[in-house]
C-alpha cells in the first residue's frame, strides 16, 4: 500500500495531537521518548441527530430499496508468506483430562438466507457481532439485525440495517452498508447500534443509542462525519464519559491512516447535540507499524467502573514479518484522555510498546492472500485475515480494584500451515501497563482455529471463542475454550466446547467474517455469550450464525 501524508491537501482535517509517549526497547527494555509534534485534535458537532420511532413499530422492508445497497471494497496490502517464523507462546497440547462445561443454550441467529429473503441479495462476509443485556440478546450482521429473548425467541427482526435510520436527515445512514457493531452499556442500561456509510463522497459513522434498556424501543440517532475519508472497520468501546470509536480511514486517492474518536456520551444518552473529538494518525505523524491496520478501544465489562480520571486504553499489534517494517513483535498501548467542557480537551498518548512472544501473522495462502483455511469437500479455501496488523474484536476491559485487566486476541500461524488464536491479558497497575500472560491456543490435531474473541468473567476466568475447520473432517464450525484465574499462565486449561459443528463448506468466496463477539451477561457477570458463523450445507454463500451461552466452573 502506498502511504501518503495528508498535510494540507484536505483543509477540513486538522492535524492530530499525539502527546509524546514512551516506547520500551525490545533489545534493552529501556524507555525512550517518542519525538512527535503535538497539534490540536479536531472537535466537530454531530452533523445530524434525532429520535427514531420505536423499532417494534418499524415494518420489515420487503425488498432492498433501489440504490440503497453500497457494499465497500476491501482495501489493504496483500501480504506474502515468508515461511513459518515460529510461535513463542504456542499451546500445542490439549489439556489432559480437561472437560469444559457444554453450552447452557444455543440458537440460530441471522443468516444469508435472511438477506436473500428480505432484501433479495446475498453478501459476504457476514461480520457477526452481538451483545447481551439483562433480558435480551441483540445480533447484527451484514446487512441485518435482530433482537432475541435469552431463550432464543426472536422478538424483533430481521430488519435491514438502514431501517434503523429511516427518515433520518443524513440519508446515507439509511443505506445498507454494513460493518455493524452492537454494544450494551451496562453502566447506563443502553444499547448502541452502528454502521458506517459507503456512498460518499462524504462519509459518516451512524450511531444509535437506545432511549432506555429496551432494544426494541426508540433510539437517539447521530451522524458523525469523517469527511472525504471512508471510515473502514469501525470498532466501538464503552467508557465512563465517552463512547470511543476507531476506524481505518481511506482518502479519495492514496491517503491512509487510523482515526480515534471520542463521542460525547452524556449528551447522546439524552438525545442532545453531541460532539466528537477526532485524532487522525498517518505515517507523517506516527510510524506506520504502531497503528498498522487498526486499533481497538477498551470496552468495559463488569460493575466496577474505572476511576473517573482513568484514561481510555487503546491497543494495536505489530509483527516483524508483517508489511509495515516493525522491528519486533509487540503490543502498542495508547491512552486517550478526554474532558467534555465548553471547550473540550483531549490527548492521545503512546504510553507503552510491549514486546511479546514471537508470532507469525503471514499465513501460507494460495493462490492469493485470502485463500488460506482448507475445508472438506472443496478446493476453495477461506480467509484467516491474520495478515491485517490489528487485534481482533474485542478489547474487553475489567477493573478488579487492585489492577485493571484487558484481554484481546489475534489469528496467527501457530504451527506450520495451521491457524491458532494468540490471546493476551494486559494489566494496568498504578497507571503502568504490563503483559501479564499470553498464549496461542492450537492443539496439534490438524484443526485450524481462528477469527476469535475473548472476555473475562467477574472472577478473572477467561473464555475464548473461534472458528474451526480442516481439509478432511471438520467443516467450518464454532468452538470455545477457557481457563480459570489461578491456572498456569498462558494456558487454556479447560479443554474445548462446541457451540455447533458445521456440516457444510463455503464453495466460492474466500471472505470469512471479519470479527466475532464474546460477551458477558450483566445479570450474573459469569455467563459468556458468543456469536460466530458456520455452514450447515455446502453452498456458495449459505452462511448461518449461531449464538451460544456457557459458564466456566466456579462462577
Amino acid at each position: 500500500m502506498q502511504l501518503k501524508s495528508l498535510g494540507r491537501r484536505t483543509a477540513w482535517l486538522v492535524p492530530v495531537l499525539l502527546v509524546a509517549g514512551l516506547i520500551a526497547s525490545a533489545q534493552s527494555g529501556s524507555a525512550q521518548p517518542a519525538k512527535w509534534t503535538a497539534p490540536k485534535p479536531q472537535v466537530r458537532n454531530a452533523v445530524a441527530f434525532d429520535m427514531s420511532r420505536p423499532l417494534r413499530d418499524i415494518a420489515q422492508r420487503p425488498t432492498a430499496p433501489a440504490g440503497r445497497i453500497h457494499l465497500p471494497p476491501e482495501r489493504g496490502p496483500a501480504v506474502a508468506d515468508r515461511g513459518f517464523a515460529g510461535d513463542g507462546a504456542v499451546q500445542s497440547t490439549a489439556p489432559a483430562g480437561a472437560d469444559i462445561d457444554p453450552p447452557l443454550a444455543t440458537f440460530e441467529g441471522l443468516s444469508n438466507a435472511d438477506n436473500l429473503s428480505l432484501l433479495g441479495v446475498q453478501v459476504s462476509p457476514p461480520d457477526p457481532v452481538g451483545d447481551v443485556g439483562p433480558n435480551h440478546y441483540v445480533e447484527m450482521v451484514n446487512l441485518l439485525f435482530a433482537v432475541y429473548a435469552k431463550d432464543g425467541t426472536r422478538l424483533l427482526g430481521p430488519l435491514d440495517l438502514g431501517s434503523l435510520w429511516a427518515g433520518f436527515e443524513v440519508d446515507d445512514c439509511t443505506d445498507l452498508s454494513g460493518d455493524p457493531v452492537v454494544l450494551y452499556d451496562q453502566l447506563e442500561d443502553r444499547w448502541i447500534l452502528s454502521q458506517f456509510t459507503t456512498r460518499g463522497p462524504i462519509f459518516y459513522n451512524c450511531v444509535a443509542i437506545s432511549t432506555n434498556g429496551d432494544p426494541t424501543g426508540a433510539y437517539y440517532r447521530y451522524a458523525f462525519s469523517s469527511g472525504e475519508f471512508f471510515p473502514d472497520y469501525p470498532k466501538y468501546g464503552v467508557w465512563t464519559n465517552s463512547y470511543v470509536l476507531t476506524s481505518r480511514d481511506f482518502g479519495p486517492t492514496v491517503e491512509y491512516g487510523i482515526s480515534v474518536y471520542a463521542l460525547e456520551k452524556n449528551k447522546m444518552l439524552n438525545g442532545e447535540p453531541a460532539r466528537s473529538i477526532q485524532f487522525f494518525l498517518d505515517s507523517a505523524v506516527v510510524p506506520i507499524n504502531l497503528i498498522g491496520d487498526g486499533l481497538l478501544p477498551a470496552d468495559i465489562d463488569g460493575n466496577r467502573r474505572p476511576r473517573d480520571s482513568a484514561k481510555i486504553p487503546i491497543v494495536g499489534t505489530q509483527d516483524d514479518e508483517g508489511p509495515y517494517g516493525a522491528a519486533f513483535d509487540a503490543l502498542n498501548l495508547f491512552e486517550l484522555a478526554v474532558k467534555w467542557k465548553s471547550q473540550p480537551t483531549a490527548s492521545l498518548t503512546l504510553t507503552a510498546q510491549i514486546p511479546v512472544a514471537e508470532f507469525d501473522s503471514a499465513f501460507p495462502c494460495s493462490p492469493v492472500s485470502r485463500n488460506c483455511i482448507p475445508q472438506p469437500g472443496t478446493a476453495n479455501q477461506i480467509d484467516i485475515l491474520s495478515y491485517r496488523q490489528r487485534p481482533t474484536w474485542r478489547l474487553a476491559y475489567r477493573n478488579f480494584g487492585t489492577h485493571e485487566s484487558m484481554v484481546t486476541n489475534q489469528s496467527v500461524e501457530a504451527l506450520p500451515g495451521i491457524a491458532g488464536a494468540r490471546w493476551y491479558e494486559i494489566r494496568r497497575t498504578g497507571g503502568a501497563f504490563s503483559l501479564y500472560q499470553q498464549g496461542t491456543y492450537a492443539p496439534d490435531d490438524g484443526v485450524n482455529r481462528w477469527m476469535g474473541s475473548i472476555a473475562m468473567d467477574k472472577r478473572g476466568n477467561a473464555a475464548l471463542g473461534y472458528s474451526v475447520s480442516n481439509a478432511t473432517t471438520v467443516f467450518p464450525g464454532i468452538r470455545y475454550t477457557g481457563r480459570l484465574r489461578g491456572d498456569p499462565l498462558g494456558d487454556m486449561t479447560l479443554g474445548e466446547g462446541v457451540i455447533i459443528n458445521g456440516s457444510g463448506s463455503q464453495l466460492v468466496s474466500a471472505r470469512w467474517g471479519d470479527y466475532t463477539s464474546m460477551n458477558i451477561d450483566p445479570t450474573d457477570d459469569c455467563t459468556f455469550w458468543y456469536v460466530n458463523e458456520y455452514y450447515q450445507v455446502s453452498s456458495d454463500r449459505g452462511w448461518q450464525t449461531r449464538i451460544g451461552s456457557f459458564v466456566l466452573p466456579g462462577c
